[in-house]
């Protein structure tokens, strides 16, 4: 699906581009969708740009959630940077572009997925094959309970949109309770699982399929699941870890999918993970994908998103907008074990440039050096694993250790099937702080560690011990409770006076 994702979005993104911006500007007309939607191929197209809505998605998990945790000490080393005031839990951060993304893209998503639907609704008939307009339909709501998800865990309550709307309409929308978000997002999902095909011909393959639906449903119960912090974040403290672990089980029946492993004394699984010439392996349950090579540019961003201009210029490469360096934590770095194969394959230690030396760390995960676009830095040749295998094991541990049906046996040997890819010796008796741990190594980079620590309770512990130790230029202020979630987007309050109360704290 590489060519199918974004290949027709030059042409139809006409029809999106004046409803680009904000919730509050109006979706395409009806007289232009209706010229559009004629054949069975246009909605087509039309599913295929909404998937294209994902794009930045990698990025914003990288900028608001790897950069928001204890993984990364984001303090400039030059100027005012965006991620300063997200990592340094900065109360003025209302309008920080990377907030307004975050809204505006996931809204924009929302959008697309709606007038697919609404299409579907109105001129459907000429989708003479209902199995392909059923599929359709259930990718479109995955899409959507997938920008929604997104959307609960940054800001908490949100309007709820379900269908096109004109700006006078959507300017008087309020926000719903997170409960009756997570309701909508649900069935959109159980929609998505009961219709969506098992797995796609390769002409097709990346869409989203009945198990992407499944573990991201999943992945929401766990979320509906955590503490609430007594404020109107994403968790609301429900025991639904049951339901999760139904969800995760029938993953991992299915057959589809598997852990990489080493083979003999190598110790490549893990990186093979994220290889290039890897793309779309065993660990893959969703992935976003891209297509490079192209006018306009629709390669990947997310690789160097955490990496400093100056080491690909050490490497002889151009620049690629990362600018100055985000350090690794100093509290992440001493967390590895001496063995963990995974620390040298995600993070790079130091470098020299132009006579200066680099003692501070960064994370490398994305990038294969061999394969630095050399004409556009937006055109990276690599997909964007969202969901994987791995993690789909790591998740059932984590339901078995919060009351799910499971034995302790079952925690332990998911958990030791981790570290024996990473090569680390085996564990007994695994705890829930010692499987957070072990997830924090394992997907570190990947845009998890903030949605962990908030899902799992830990956050109020971990980050303020973590500011206490880390924070030597004192740069950082005081974690409250309130900044679990992040403000609303101050052009979004400025829409219409009184339609948003901006979220405690901010």
């Amino acid at each position: 699906m590489k060519k199918i994702l974004f290949s027709t979005i030059i042409s139809f993104s006409i029809l999106f581009a004046s409803c680009e911006k904000e919730l509050d500007q109006a979706p395409i007309s009806d007289a232009s969708t209706a010229r559009f939607y004629d054949s069975p191929d246009d909605f087509v197209q039309a599913v295929n740009a909404t998937y294209a809505s994902l794009r930045a998605y990698p990025d914003r998990q990288l900028n608001l959630s790897e950069t928001r945790s204890d993984n990364l000490y984001a303090t400039s080393d030059g100027g005012v940077r965006d991620w300063e005031g997200v990592n340094s839990f900065h109360k003025t951060i209302a309008s920080n572009p990377y907030i307004i993304e975050a809204w505006s893209e996931n809204f924009n998503g929302v959008l697309k997925a709606n007038t697919v639907l609404d299409q579907i609704e109105k001129n459907g008939a000429v989708i003479r094959d209902e199995s392909l307009k059923t599929r359709l339909s259930a990718e479109a709501r995955f899409l959507r309970a997938f920008f929604y998800f997104d959307l609960v865990r940054w800001f908490g309550a949100l309007p709820i949109i379900e269908r096109p709307l004109l700006a006078e309409e959507a300017t008087s929308v309020g926000r719903s309770p997170v409960e009756e978000v997570y309701q909508f997002i649900i069935s959109d999902l159980q929609f998505a699982q009961e219709n969506l095909p098992e797995q796609y011909a390769s002409v097709d393959k990346g869409r989203a399929t009945k198990f992407a639906a499944k573990g991201l449903l999943a992945l929401v119960h766990m979320t509906r699941s955590g503490p609430t912090y007594g404020v109107k974040g994403p968790g609301l403290g429900l025991n639904e870890w049951s339901n999760a672990l139904t969800l995760l089980n029938e993953i991992i029946g299915s057959g589809k999918y598997s852990m990489l492993t080493n083979t003999g004394s190598a110790t490549t699984a893990y990186s093979d993970i994220f290889s290039y010439t890897n793309e779309g392996n065993a660990e893959v349950v969703f992935d976003i994908q891209y297509i490079t090579g192209v006018n306009p540019v629709l390669g990947a961003t997310f690789p160097w998103v955490l990496v400093p201009d100056e080491w690909f210029q050490s490497l002889g490469k151009t620049t690629q907008g990362g600018l100055t360096i985000r350090p690794v934590s100093t509290n992440l770095l001493n967390s590895y074990e001496a063995n963990d194969i995974r620390r040298n394959f995600s993070i790079q230690t130091g470098f020299t440039f132009n006579g200066k030396t680099e003692t501070r760390s960064f994370f490398k995960k994305y990038v294969d050096i061999s394969k630095v676009p050399t004409s556009s830095r937006l055109d990276w040749p690599i997909n964007f694993i969202v969901m994987r295998y791995t993690d789909i094991l790591m998740l059932k541990a984590e339901c078995i250790l919060n009351g799910a049906p499971g034995t302790q046996a079952e925690v332990d040997a998911i958990l030791n099937q981790v570290r024996s890819r990473a090569r680390l010796a085996p564990l007994s008796n695994v705890t829930l702080a010692q499987l957070m741990e072990e997830r924090r190594k394992e997907f570190a980079g990947e845009g998890s560690r903030w949605h962990d620590l908030v899902r799992s309770g830990l956050v109020e512990t971990k980050i303020p011990a973590w500011i206490e130790t880390e924070d030597v230029l004192n740069q950082m202020q005081n974690f409250i409770k309130e900044y679990v979630i992040y403000p609303i987007p101050q052009s979004q309050l400025d829409v219409r006076q009184g339609l948003y109360t901006q979220n405690d704290g901010y």
